[in-house]
């Protein structure tokens, strides 16, 4: 099978394939235009007859319940990143695939973590064929540097439900680990010993996949409550020793950064929201759980104490930061995507408020209407910004392939979003005359806050009128890039070659951007 064919200019100007994988993809065709038709996929119809009359679906081990739900070689296994670099059972899924000699399978996790570079090894022998999800580190690397056989595809949160409802991607086996389930395949993730927080990333595998397996090391009397996971949608379930680790859930960045520049950029954005009539009584925001977007919330939470007034909710994965402004009054409702730290755990388990979501509700661009545009401001990071303002958060300066899109994409619809970032890195200028990799349009972008002054997007210009007078220091996106250059001199491009390793996916299914070879 032919890696990818047919390269075309999509409507960002970039050079993308529209097959890939075996399969015809739609190129970009900017903001909105998509519209797709038809209906959404469907799994095959099930009947009780095929199931355990008193509701007991578990079977001994992975590799049997692999067994069971039919595997064989080329088949789509999907599975969640809840446990983040916790996570013990996608790689004990593959170990068993690779014991029962199946080839070519496609993984499509939510997002890969370090802790799965043993994945590599399978890439290297045939088990594994290629990845559909946000790689992290090492995955990442290999693939920059040609090593995997297939095309591997980047899709946000909201764009990976949108393909399995779609049928873009067709899942063949979903392995959904859960800290807490009962034998009919009823699961929650806010309770157990593994206790991770919610499973809103395994949603559309539960509904929609061919099969689905449970994993879990904490069997409960039927029913599991409350139910993430429903168990009608459940094949089997798998009981085993340790399910993941939840102290790993923990990212280094989860902590308010201590950086002098940082601190600053943080303090700059939260006055530029608050100038621009965004910190009111009732408003709502996002903010990562980087150290910079973390210490804008305390900037956000501080304002909020001043005044009196509270938020109506915070989109968040969640962390203690957020626990606390919920538990102290100053926000309604936290809508919980993803659970960073285990007070976020706990808050899930023990507040009405501490809501679990999906990227159903909150991401899919192909529902109804979604959480998302609804957000009074969002604040995102990024790893270069250009003069139009379109951003890129999945390639380094050099090329390569070092994270996943995320939430990243689907938070550009809100009314307000902010890329806090730093004007360089290690002495390479974050603000570039074109991104490496375009991951989000210039025209969703609205404002870019460096500790050096802050760039309004020349298409807000209700924002421009609004900052004339500010003591704020505003500048032009290219006053600021020259800044940057006088500093660290203008950037070499990154060597990389005309092979193309990866796919960007719009939220709406599109080809966005290609990811290239590095050269090495």
């Amino acid at each position: 099978m032919k890696k990818y064919d047919k390269l075309v200019t999509n409507a960002a100007g970039r050079v993308v394939p529209t097959f890939f994988n075996g399969k015809e993809h739609t190129p970009y065709m900017g903001v909105g235009k998509y519209k797709p038709t038809g209906r959404k996929y469907a799994p095959p119809i099930a009947t009780c007859a095929n199931y355990p009359a008193d509701g007991d679906k578990r079977v001994p081990t992975i590799k049997d319940a692999l067994v069971r739900a039919g595997i064989r070689d080329g088949m789509t296994i999907s599975s969640h990143h809840h446990f983040r670099n916790g996570d013990l059972i996608a790689m004990q899924v593959f170990d068993a695939a690779h014991e029962l000699g199946i080839k070519d399978l496609v993984w499509f996790p939510s997002a890969s973590f370090p802790c799965q570079e043993k994945m590599i090894e399978y890439l290297k022998d045939g088990t594994v064929q290629r990845i559909e999800g946000s790689m992290n580190g090492p995955l990442g690397k290999f693939t920059s540097e040609g090593g995997m056989r297939g095309m591997s595809v980047l899709r946000s949160h909201g764009g990976r439900y949108q393909a399995v409802q779609d049928g873009d991607v067709h899942i063949d086996i979903a392995i959904i680990a859960a800290p807490t389930a009962d034998a009919f395949g009823n699961a929650t993730g806010d309770r157990g010993p593994a206790a991770c927080g919610l499973l809103g990333f395994a949603l559309a595998d539960s509904q929609y996949a061919d099969r689905v397996i449970v994993v879990t090391d904490n069997i409960v009397p039927f029913p599991c409550i409350p139910w993430q996971i429903h168990g009608n949608y459940v094949d089997f379930v798998v009981e085993v020793e340790k399910v993941g680790l939840p102290e790993r859930i923990i990212s280094g960045t989860t902590e308010i950064t201590k950086s002098p520049d940082r601190l600053l950029i943080a303090e700059m954005t939260a006055q530029f929201c608050d100038e621009a009539g965004i910190v009111r009584d009732g408003f709502s925001y996002q903010a990562g759980a980087g150290g910079t977007a973390l210490s804008i919330g305390i900037y956000f939470e501080q304002m909020l104490r001043e005044r009196k007034i509270k938020a109506r909710f915070i989109r968040a994965g969640s962390n203690k930061y957020p626990v606390k402004m919920l538990e102290d009054g100053l926000v309604d409702y936290i809508l919980d995507g993803q659970t960073f730290d285990l007070e976020g755990v706990r808050s899930m388990r023990e507040n009405a408020g501490h809501v679990n979501t999906s990227p159903f509700t909150s991401y899919n661009y192909h529902g109804k209407g979604n959480f998302a545009s609804m957000v009074d401001v969002v604040v995102l990071g990024a790893t270069e910004v250009d003069v139009d303002f379109n951003a890129n958060v999945v390639t380094h300066s050099d090329g390569y392939l070092l994270h996943g899109i995320g939430g990243w994409q689907n938070c550009l619809f809100s009314k307000c979003t902010i890329l806090p970032v730093p004007l360089f890195r290690d002495r390479m200028p974050v603000i570039v005359d074109r991104v490496t990799t375009l991951c989000g349009p210039g025209e969703l972008i609205d404002v870019i806050v460096t500790e050096r002054g802050i760039a309004i997007n020349p298409l807000r210009q209700d924002l421009i009128e609004k900052f004339k007078n500010s003591k704020l220091p505003i500048k032009t996106i290219h006053e600021l890039k020259e800044e940057a250059e006088q500093i660290c001199g203008k950037p070499e491009k990154p060597q990389l070659s005309d092979e193309l390793v990866s796919v960007i996916k719009w939220v709406d299914g599109t080809v966005l951007d290609a990811v290239r070879k590095v050269s090495v």
